[in-house]
Formats: C-alpha cells, structure tokens, sequence
C-alpha cells in the first residue's frame, strides 16, 4: 500500500467530471460587454457636460466685455454689473436644467443596461445549471456502470 499511484485515480476521477470552461468564457465576455456600454454612458454624458460648462464659460466671458467697458456716466457701471448679474442667474439657471437632463439620461440608460445584464445573467446561469446538471448526470451514470 504504501507505493500506492493516486495520480491514475485522480486522472480518472477528473475525467470523470470534466470541467467546462464555457461558462466563464461567455462571462468574461458578457462582463466586457456591459463595460463597453457602460463606458459609452459616461463618455457621452461627460461630452454633454463639458459641451455645456464651455458654453456657459464663452457666455460669462462675452457677458464680462460689457462689463469691463468703459462707461460714460457711473450709473452705467451699476447697470452693467445688473445685467450681469441678471444673465448670470439665467445661464446658471440654464446650465444646472441641462446638467440635471444629463444625470437624469445617465440614470435611466444605466437601469436600462442593469435590468438587461440581470435577466441576461438569470438565462445564463439557468442554461449552465442545466448543462452541468446533465453532465454530472451522464459522469455519475457512468462512474457507476463502471
């Protein structure tokens, strides 16, 4: 007993139950795929936001030129930071109403892509059960008509 091979017994107990790598595979890609879109979200999200902050920057900076122009009389002056200040609070108002969109659009799109990558995760988790279910089946009957 004591120069007992297990090795030929494990080989044999490993064919037996044979691994199938698929399973992983097709994770790993669906994995990849989820971040693709997922990336695609943000990418347009963070271009949307960046298209609005350099619009509402142009906006202020050609507001400022009134702003910084010489002025005839001292009431002019007041009435220059006014309006700025007045068209400052609509392109804020403005600018916070688009940002919003967008987090409401990233929001949305991203629930969409979860409730799609669950039921996705549900069907293949039921076909790899079912496979493995019948593959243990098949080895157990063999192992046992050995």
């Amino acid at each position: 007993m004591a120069n007992t091979d297990f090795t030929k017994y494990m080989t044999e107990m490993m064919n037996a139950f044979p691994m199938d790598m698929t399973a992983y595979t097709d994770a790993f890609k669906s994995s990849a795929a989820m971040s693709e879109k997922m990336s695609k979200v943000v990418l347009d999200a963070a271009e949307k936001s960046t298209e609005i902050s350099s619009k509402w920057t142009k906006d202020t900076i050609a507001k400022m030129g009134d702003v910084a122009a010489v002025k005839e009389e001292p009431t002019d002056y007041t009435k220059a930071m006014t309006d700025f200040a007045s068209a400052q609070a609509e392109m804020t108002a403005e600018s916070m109403a688009a940002f919003a969109e967008i987090a409401k659009k990233v929001q949305m799109e991203t629930v969409e892509l979860m409730m799609a990558a669950g039921k996705e995760a549900s069907e293949e988790a039921t076909a790899a059960v079912k496979k493995a279910t019948a593959e243990v089946t098949t080895a157990a009957k063999k192992a046992s008509a050995k």
